[in-house]
């Protein structure tokens, strides 16, 4: 229980990797915020987890917006007095080849990935100085490090993350604020569940592993991040990608 009573916020965490990271925050002792933009979807996982024995808490945001980023930092901190971890995963895709992409699936990769990640860092950046503590965890891409055809929104959106983490580190490290990136590869997720029998022959052929990663795989790094045993390590990308871009 290595996370026992620390205060998480995980974005985009009603299913997927975010919803693994939540998952396995709370497995380690953390209590738990969780957000994404339906009420639905937020309000059965939080009822999981809180079922489970867990503590979770549930907050809509939409993270392109400043004012729901606020609020989300705001809310949290009148529940549970502080912030511990910031987990930034909110993330989309609208992949097209750059001759067919549309303003609009620019605008709303960008907004979502890279803006909402500013949105939340700036609205916490006050809560963690005056704690003079506190762990942001971004959850970039191995894309973001590679690139890929028919994605230069969201190669650009995961490699602006790198670059903002790194900065980040570098501000906040004096008031004891600790940034580092997560890069995934391949998870097994819906997103990947939708490929066809021969791309996903030809992906795992790419992974020297020969297999998808998991949320869990993920999970298990962030929850290291965000506990004491990571408490000299800031500015750092890992990849959990199987060896794929080694």
């Amino acid at each position: 229980m290595h996370l026992k009573d620390k205060v998480a916020i995980v974005t985009g965490s009603t299913r997927g990797i975010g919803k693994a990271i939540a998952e396995e925050l709370v497995a380690h002792g953390a209590q738990v915020v969780i957000s994404g933009r339906n009420v639905n979807t937020v309000a059965a996982v939080v009822e999981t987890i809180n079922n489970n024995g867990g503590t979770a808490f549930g907050i809509p945001a939409d993270v392109r917006d400043s004012e729901d980023a606020k609020k989300l930092i705001t809310k949290t901190v009148e529940q549970f007095g502080r912030i511990d971890v910031l987990v930034n995963n909110a993330g989309i895709t609208r992949d097209n080849l750059i001759m067919r992409m549309s303003e609009e699936e620019w605008d709303e990769v960008i907004q979502t990935n890279l803006k909402g990640v500013y949105n939340c860092v700036r609205a916490a950046a006050k809560t963690f100085m005056k704690q003079r503590q506190g762990r942001i965890i971004n959850i970039t891409s191995v894309v973001g490090i590679m690139g890929n055809a028919g994605q230069v929104n969201y190669a650009a959106s995961k490699a602006g993350i790198i670059g903002l983490t790194k900065s980040l580190a570098r501000e906040l490290s004096a008031r004891n604020i600790l940034v580092n990136a997560v890069a995934p590869g391949f998870i097994d997720t819906d997103m990947t569940a939708e490929l066809s029998e021969s791309a996903r022959a030809g992906l795992l052929n790419s992974i020297p592993l020969k297999r998808l990663g998991t949320g869990k795989d993920v999970a298990g790094l962030v929850s290291f991040l965000a506990s004491d045993e990571a408490s000299y390590i800031t500015g750092q990308v890992f990849n959990v990608d199987g060896g794929m871009v080694m």
